[in-house]
């Protein structure tokens, strides 16, 4: 009696390993004969940004100050002893100079990179009527 229960647990042990392993098997993917098809996506990878797709910043240029205005943000960027300062709002002096702007869409959030090009592109007094494009 008691080598019956013993093959009779043998078997439940024995069947449940096997359901265990065969069910293992059907999901992990192994493919018989055909390899399955590569699906090719175009695009970039999910975690960069779509092919073409570039954070646009738009800003006011003030040649006779030479202070950068981001529309987005509401601040300013300006020149003070040798560096660039980001502001909401400017120091009194250069307030008063600012003069005619001209607008310039960039894809930067630091327009400053680009002033030595945009200092002789529009130089003070003669701010273009049109829009620049950067």
């Amino acid at each position: 009696m008691k080598l019956r229960k013993k093959y009779k647990a043998a078997a439940i042990i024995l069947t449940a390993l096997f359901c265990l392993v065969a069910g293992g098997c059907s999901s992990t993917g192994v493919y018989i004969g055909d390899e399955p098809p590569v699906v090719k996506t175009g695009g970039p990878p999910p975690h960069a940004p779509a092919h073409g797709y570039r954070a646009k910043y738009a800003y006011y240029y003030y040649p006779e100050g030479q202070v950068y205005f981001d529309l987005n943000r509401n601040v300013y960027f300006y020149m003070d002893a040798g560096a660039w300062r980001m502001s909401a709002s400017l120091p009194t002096d250069l307030n008063l100079q600012l003069g005619k702007h001209v607008r310039i869409d960039m894809d930067t959030s630091k327009p400053y990179t680009y002033f030595e090009q945009h200092k002789v592109k529009y130089p003070p007094g003669q701010a273009k009527k049109k829009n620049g494009k950067k």
